[in-house]
């Protein structure tokens, strides 16, 4: 499987929320998850577990989100990614109790690919735009 074939079917199971599991097969065991939030830059360890159940929690929020690839880079090893998510707010996320309206997320990443798993990437999400349609919809 080729470095574009694993990021397309990740986005296409897994980060759509269609088939969380199938992060075990596109994943590798250990995946360096480098996320940048106002120019600070923290590195957690994911597994595929852990990533799927993130993507569950993703669905409890948002619920049965769209996604959508905006742009799609191929380079050696590394895929960048940028997409446009849409969900309603059904769930509890970051104090802000559901409206029941809907919240529209961008982001981009950087994936690296290894040994037809994804092994490491780079994501930044519009997080100040996500708490802008929040504060907004409790109104």
């Amino acid at each position: 499987m080729s470095v574009e074939e694993v990021v397309r079917r990740f986005f296409e199971k897994v980060r759509s929320g269609q088939e969380p599991d199938a992060a075990h097969q596109l994943m590798a065991e250990r995946v360096l998850a480098h996320q940048i939030t106002s120019e600070n830059e923290v590195t957690v360890e994911r597994s595929p577990a852990n990533y799927a159940d993130h993507v569950r929690e993703m669905i409890e929020i948002y619920g049965a989100f769209s996604l959508t690839i905006q742009e799609f880079l191929v380079q050696d090893d590394r895929v960048y990614v940028r997409w446009k998510q849409s969900g309603i707010h059904i769930g509890e996320v970051d104090g802000y109790t559901p409206t029941n309206k809907p919240v529209v997320e961008i982001a981009s990443a950087v994936y690296r690919v290894e040994n037809e798993k994804i092994v490491e990437y780079w994501i930044q999400i519009d997080r100040e735009g996500i708490r802008i349609q929040l504060e907004r919809n409790k109104e």
